[in-house]
Parts: structure tokens; C-alpha cells; sequence
């Protein structure tokens, strides 16, 4: 079953699919932002009866019409069949498109971090055929926003900022950042972005100070959250 942290960890970029261009920048990878970024169906399967799914797929145009394509895994913990499925995804995505293709996985904890960021060799010692080595987010590599100035700046990194550092001692100045922030937008997008953060909080600790700074900052939104507050 797919948790809710799973689903926002990768989500957060479908609702602003030019995300990944902070994030690469953040990561010291210099790209500018893109012309065009179209989400992509994410069903893998053939015609053989095992499905495989990739859980978000961005097709991303450049301003010289370039183009490649981005597919975002969320990561909860280590998982030895996952490298093989990662190698699938890469060199089905490549050959149906005809486009380089670049795998970002998304964590919550270090650890799992760590490993996915090891390189996979497919193939015998002596000649490996395929290396997988995915670009990691999680806790080691993204910031922590804490200031509502910054975070205004770029809720939807504010909001992966809080989901990979939901069990960081500092998650409720990260919080209190995005609540405040959140007051800016409309009521849709923060509607939005209320539910993606609860999604990724999940059971953690952080979820009920989430849901105490929703009561408190956003009481006048209606997302599912608010009016679950609301009916307690």
C-alpha cells in the first residue's frame, strides 16, 4: 500500500513541475529554468502482465528546445529490488522516448539516502553493462527554511524542505516558515500545499504541529485538513 508520505514526497512536483530546477540548483548542479515542463503518464508496463509504474514522469524543454526527462521516485527505506526497477525505468523511459533520462529519488532519513545514492552495476564484475546511480534528495542535501521571507519565496521547496526534514529537531520553525508564508497565495494553492505537507507528515510527531499551526495560521482556508480541524 502506498503511504501518504511516499505520495507527497514525489507529488510536491507535479504541482509545480518546475520544482526540479530549484532543486538541481540547490544541489550545486547549475540548470536554467525550463521553457516548458508537461507531465508525463507514468505506467511502464508492456505487454507482459507484471506492472511497473514510475511514480512521477516530467518531460522538461530548455530554452534551446532540448529537451529530457525527469522521473521522481519517493524512497521510504531500503528496498534491494528497487535498484532493478530503477534500471528498468531509465532504459524502458530512454528507448520509448528517444530523450535522456535522469532519476531523482526522494527520502525522508539518511540512511536510506545513503544507500540510494550508491551506484548499481548491472551485469558480471568484469563487464557492467548498466550503471544506475540516481540523484538523491533527502535530509542530507536539502535546506532547512526556516524564515517566512525565504519560504514565500518558493513554497513548494518549503513544503519538500519540511517533508525530507520532518523528523529534524527544527521541523516546527521549518513549519511555522510555511504557515506564515502560506497566507501570501490563494486559497487553492494553499489548499494544496496544506494537504501535500499533512501527506508527507503523516504520523510523525510533526503532523500535530502541522495540524496546530493550520488551526491557528489558516483557520479561514477549507482544504480537508482545516475542515477536519474544524469538525473536532
Amino acid at each position: 500500500m502506498v503511504s501518504s508520505p511516499h505520495e507527497a514526497m514525489h507529488r510536491v512536483f507535479q504541482q509545480d513541475p518546475t520544482l526540479f530546477a530549484r532543486v538541481f540548483r540547490t544541489l550545486g548542479m547549475p540548470v536554467d529554468d525550463p521553457v516548458a515542463v508537461t507531465v508525463l503518464p507514468t505506467d511502464l508496463t508492456e505487454t507482459s502482465p507484471v506492472e511497473r509504474r514510475v511514480d512521477t514522469l516530467l518531460r522538461v524543454t530548455g530554452k534551446e528546445e532540448e529537451s529530457f526527462l525527469l522521473a521522481v521516485e519517493a524512497q521510504g527505506r531500503k528496498d534491494p529490488a528497487k535498484p532493478r526497477a530503477w534500471a528498468y525505468y531509465v532504459t524502458y523511459l530512454a528507448n520509448k522516448y528517444a530523450l535522456p533520462t535522469v532519476l531523482m529519488v526522494v527520502c525522508q532519513d539518511r540512511r536510506t539516502a545513503t544507500w540510494a545514492a550508491e551506484p548499481r552495476r548491472m551485469g558480471i564484475p568484469q563487464c557492467p553493462t548498466v550503471t544506475v546511480q540516481p540523484l538523491v534528495v533527502g535530509p542530507h542535501n536539502m535546506p532547512l527554511i526556516t524564515d517566512p521571507e525565504q519560504a514565500g519565496t518558493d513554497i513548494p521547496l518549503t513544503v519538500l524542505s519540511a517533508v525530507t526534514h520532518a523528523a529534524d529537531p527544527d521541523i516546527g520553525t521549518i513549519l511555522k516558515a510555511l504557515s506564515t508564508a502560506l497566507r501570501g497565495v490563494t486559497e487553492d494553492e494553499a489548499n494544496a500545499y496544506v494537504e501535500l505537507t499533512a501527506q508527507g507528515l503523516s504520523k510523525s510527531r510533526a503532523a500535530e504541529q502541522w495540524r496546530n499551526l493550520v488551526a491557528a495560521d489558516l483557520s479561514f482556508f477549507t482544504s480537508p485538513l482545516s475542515e477536519s480541524i474544524r469538525d473536532e
